[in-house]
């Protein structure tokens, strides 16, 4: 194959890839939301775009390079999904910027964010001064939560995929001991057994990945049923 031809084969197997990718990320889309996200996605682009006009690399080579891309970016997400320390090192970690009015100056510095920026994010939110303020936390995604003085607490996620947060943990005035304490109350005796524990407001709720019937659990999905 030469010419028009071979161009429209390379670029019909890097759709194939691009399709493959989508589908086994479970993303729906190539949009960015992490640092590897990007990355992964200008990977792609310089794969296909340079391989497309260069006929020196063949369909062959092509294939080899995107199943050998592909590769490294389910080992990437498996990773990232199965340990904390790994992901933090890789996408960064959600900083505390503001905490009862009081502003990290420390993870100011590490966020690149300047006064000016926060003031501005601030009063994008109607809030007019950092003693309003219960909770600013900015994460990996460059977005902001903000919590005002008297609202309710958001929804904090203590355990994802089996990896407890203690940052989260640090942030509610909580340790793995008192946590360890609740899940085991609730059926769980390692933290790998569940899927995602949500720290609501004072409220625990825990989804392992086998199904518990304990009580405390059932209680919990009865009552925000009602709300």
């Amino acid at each position: 194959m030469t010419g028009l031809t071979l161009v429209a084969v390379k670029l019909l197997v890097g759709f194939i890839g691009l399709v493959a990718v989508i589908n086994i990320s479970g993303k729906g889309n190539l949009a960015p939301r992490s640092a590897t996200d990007a990355v992964q996605n200008y990977v792609l682009g310089g794969i296909i775009g340079g391989v497309i006009y260069n006929d020196d690399i063949g369909v062959t080579q092509l294939v080899l390079i995107l199943i050998i891309w592909l590769g490294l970016v389910v080992a990437f997400r498996e990773l990232k999904k199965h340990s904390i320390p790994f992901k933090e090192i890789i996408d960064g970690k959600a900083l505390t910027i503001v905490r009862d009015g009081h502003i990290n100056i420390k993870n100011c510095k590490r966020a690149k964010l300047s006064a000016s920026e926060l003031s501005f994010k601030l009063r994008s939110e109607k809030i007019y001064s950092v003693l309003d303020v219960k909770r600013v936390i900015l994460e990996q995604n460059g977005e902001f939560i903000i919590v005002k003085e008297g609202e309710e607490k958001p929804r904090y996620p203590l355990i994802t995929d089996g990896q407890v947060h203690d940052d989260i943990l640090d942030l509610i005035g909580h340790d793995r001991v008192w946590l360890k304490g609740i899940m085991q109350d609730n059926g769980y005796r390692y933290f790998k057994e569940v899927f995602l524990c949500e720290y609501d407001s004072g409220n625990m709720v825990f989804v392992g990945y086998k199904e518990k019937k304990d009580s405390f659990r059932q209680r919990l999905i009865r009552k925000r049923s009602k709300q």
